[in-house]
């Protein structure tokens, strides 16, 4: 088996999946090699999945600011023509990874079609799979059924998992008086098991034995936030840095084990606290790429999350999140379907964008300077070519004015010929053309 990525970059090595990603971010490969040797980059991609149809990419605060789209069944709705739908059009508008939530049936199917037809890497939270083959019943699980599962879903091809092995059992009675409880999934699962049996977390007891399968098949860890908050009111509480610091001790004993680790954000942050909630986790995780979820800002907005979720995102990014996990207009209100996946990846992939931008990113601005100046030359087609989605932007124009001779119009039908400001701009700029060719009165 070769070595994890981690463990290539550390021996000073460089892999195929580094030189590939030097190339895709326009950077030395020796700063992606340092970068992963020192654990501020992970690059996800399982052996399996790097042999058939994976393009490798890079997460971490060297490289450019990433997003996942989630797509996934559930008990109620979808199938696998559904999801495969999803995955095109999350991957067609620009996702950068994709996590299969799948907490349905054929759960297997789904997944082996995805990783078998997805360019980019899929992550998973086994967990949910796990909890399905059981019937359900949480507590009948041990950790070897675990183990079981994320070596079964790793010989699949997932190149990252969510694992939340940093709620512990002495830390559920700091969630006791939030607004809205444990909002994650996979953390309200561990501690229902913990209050049950009155144990420790199991997979935090198993979390080396994890970590030999996750090394053997190059799987990045994502340290899920099971304790994070579901409000803006129960943001920055004592439960959500408890297990951060958890999560920054598993950080260290991942990478000492060879293996790869981003560590998962809150999904719920009010604008002030956005700032000192990425300084922390860098902090204490020493680096490690940040893959926030969200963050809402605000919780006034059911069916406009999305929006909401991508100004905290714009935000993170800015101030150092290395992967921006998208929310959908559907967000607390039902299944995404393909419509939905589109709005959130756009939304973040704005929010991405900006990020790189405000950073100072290398080249991050270029395509918005070049639209602007498409914009001035009224090259509409151009515009529409640059523009992160270019099939609604020529849509929206095309509304009013859809004939091609308005293509090459020098206006819209907002202002029209007569009101527009930089057609405007134009015949001043032409006039002080000609004023400077006309001889200037001199003084008698």
């Amino acid at each position: 088996m070769s070595k994890t990525q981690i463990l290539a970059a550390r021996a000073g090595d460089v892999t195929p999946e580094m030189e590939f990603c030097a190339k895709r971010e326009d950077l030395p490969v020796e700063t992606i090699r340092d970068e992963v040797a020192a654990g501020r980059m992970v690059i996800p991609a399982n052996v399996v999945h790097a042999a058939s149809s994976l393009e490798p990419m890079c997460i971490g605060i060297a490289a450019k600011c990433k997003i996942n789209a989630n797509i996934g069944n559930s008990a109620v709705t979808s199938n696998v023509g559904e999801e495969l739908e999803k995955l095109h059009t999350a991957v067609h508008h620009g996702a950068d990874t994709v996590m299969d939530l799948s907490t349905g049936k054929d759960i297997d199917n789904i997944r082996r079609q995805i990783i078998d037809k997805s360019p980019v890497p899929i992550g998973t939270v086994p967990i949910y799979q796990m909890l399905e083959e059981l019937g359900g019943n949480i507590e009948d699980m041990n950790a070897q059924h675990f183990l079981d599962m994320v070596e079964h879903q790793a010989k699949q091809g997932v190149d990252y998992m969510t694992i939340h092995c940093g709620v512990k059992l002495e830390h559920l009675h700091l969630s006791i008086n939030r607004v809205t409880g444990i909002v994650s999934r996979g953390g309200s699962l561990i501690s229902k098991w913990m209050m049950v049996h009155n144990k420790q977390n199991p997979l935090y007891d198993a979390f080396d034995d994890l970590c030999d399968i996750m090394r053997e098949y190059d799987i990045t860890w994502s340290l899920g936030d099971g304790l994070r908050p579901g409000s803006i009111a129960d943001a920055s509480d004592d439960a959500q840095f408890a297990e951060l610091e958890v999560l920054g001790e598993l950080t260290k004993r991942g990478q000492d084990n060879g293996t790869q680790v981003m560590v998962e954000g809150p999904g719920h942050i009010p604008m002030h606290q956005i700032q000192m909630n990425i300084e922390k986790q860098i902090e204490i995780c020493n680096g490690a790429p940040f893959y926030v979820l969200g963050p809402l800002v605000t919780d006034v907005a059911p069916g406009y999350d999305h929006i909401t979720s991508a100004i905290g995102a714009a935000m993170a990014g800015w101030h150092g999140a290395a992967m921006l996990c998208y929310v959908t207009p559907k967000e607390h209100l039902g299944l995404p379907n393909e419509e939905d996946v589109k709005q959130g990846v756009i939304a973040y992939k704005i929010s991405a964008h900006a990020a790189d931008v405000a950073r100072g990113r290398k080249g991050a601005q270029d395509r918005d300077d070049a639209l602007s100046k498409a914009r001035f030359e009224f090259d509409w087609n151009e515009q529409f070519r640059l523009s992160l989605d270019p099939e609604t932007a020529k849509r929206y124009h095309d509304e009013t004015l859809p004939q091609d001779t308005f293509k090459s119009a020098h206006f819209c039908s907002m202002c029209g010929p007569k009101y527009c400001s930089m057609k405007i701009t134009e015949e001043i700029r032409e006039m002080a053309k000609e004023k400077q060719l006309v001889e200037l009165p001199t003084k008698e």
